[in-house]
């Protein structure tokens, strides 16, 4: 294995140890009507797993790999019912057309740094062949997604991410809280000028869960609750490139059809426009929707879908948001972005009235 060293967290930050940097509702910010489940993460959806592996080595790589797993169990041999909306295709989702076709998601979802994809994707095909039961299969289809992390912090063209990191982001999946923030494939990215990264939160919609993991890589006019927060913090952040793109991972327990599953992933288009995104010519932005509900006796309906794109809504506007707040400034090749300002932030929603109390 090639070594990688991971640096802490609290002293890329500045951070005094044990000092943390909190999520949205830790600080009073409260979106939406539905409920969120206990974790207020996307494994809130029983049987999902997410693991990373963050690369972050000498001055130049700031990378890594992310994968979220429907299961545990042999995803080619038990698929899961899945989708991909794509609200500007400026990327490199691999994998997308097949899903598009049947309907199925049959791999653990994985993603990385833009040329880093090829790599993942090959890695995660000698993960998927080595698994016990596809000793005769001769078809897999890697689902493998990206954002452009090389802007400012990660030297790209090293394509640091390979077969070590891919096995280890998903052997090292497990259920329970998500790591957030500056890390697997947020490592380097950049969000409206600060410290992007993975996000993740959920909802409940009656007896369903949905839950919500984003990669934010991409720019605009930061609005958090409906305040423009971009606009008051701008006079001190460092650029604002619109570029870059975001991944969007929709995970229900609800039972839904691919084609339902994609009227879900187009609605996480409305949640990422409530932050403020602008949506640019350079910004590849996917979202990725399955159901842990495999053969179900009874679908929901269409008309009982609004719930569920409310939920989806809804978790994707709080993920996007905590990936800002639980990223750490970070400094990659001669630059440094830093993280979102919580305390100036927190003054400007509580001086326009929008923060509950804790």
């Amino acid at each position: 294995m090639r070594p990688a060293l991971i640096f802490s967290l609290c002293a890329l930050a500045g951070l005094a140890p044990g000092q943390t940097r909190q999520r949205a509702r830790d600080l009073g910010i409260v979106t939406g009507v539905l409920p969120t489940g206990p974790l207020n993460a996307i494994t809130d959806v029983a049987g999902v797993l997410v693991g990373h592996t963050t690369l972050i080595q000498g001055d130049r790589v700031r990378t890594g790999v992310t994968a979220v797993l429907p299961h545990a169990g042999n995803l080619f041999r038990d698929k899961v019912p899945g989708a991909v909306f794509v609200g500007n295709g400026f990327g490199k989702l691999a994998g997308s057309t097949q899903v598009d076709e049947l309907g199925e998601i049959e791999t653990p979802i994985l993603l990385t740094s833009t040329l880093d994809v090829p790599r993942a994707a090959d890695a995660l095909l000698d993960y998927m062949l080595a698994l016990p039961g596809n000793e005769a299969v001769r078809s897999i289809n890697p689902l493998v997604a990206e954002t452009n992390d090389g802007y400012l912090l990660n030297d790209i063209r090293s394509r640091s991410v390979g077969r070590d990191e891919v096995f280890a982001a998903i052997q090292n999946a497990k259920g329970g809280p998500v790591e957030e923030g500056a890390v697997g494939a947020g490592t380097g990215t950049v969000a409206f000028g600060w410290k992007g990264g993975i996000g993740t939160s959920s909802r409940r919609a009656g007896e369903y869960s949905v839950g919500v993991l984003v990669q934010t890589n991409f720019g605009g006019d930061l609005m958090i609750a409906g305040i423009p927060v971009g606009r008051e913090l701008r006079k001190k952040a460092g650029a604002n490139s619109g570029n870059g793109s975001i991944i969007i991972v929709v995970a229900t327990d609800a039972p839904v059809d691919a084609r339902n599953l994609r009227r879900m992933a187009a609605r996480t288009m409305f949640g990422l426009a409530r932050t403020g995104a602008d949506g640019s010519n350079g910004s590849g932005d996917y979202a990725i929707a399955f159901s842990t509900a495999r053969n179900p006796a009874k679908l929901v309906t269409n008309d009982g879908m609004s719930r569920l794109f409310v939920a989806t809504i809804e978790a994707t506007e709080e993920a996007i948001y905590n990936s800002l707040l639980k990223a750490v400034t970070m400094t990659g090749c001669g630059h440094t972005v830093e993280a979102l300002p919580v305390e100036e932030t927190r003054e400007i929603l509580r001086a326009h009235g929008v923060l509950r109390q804790p």
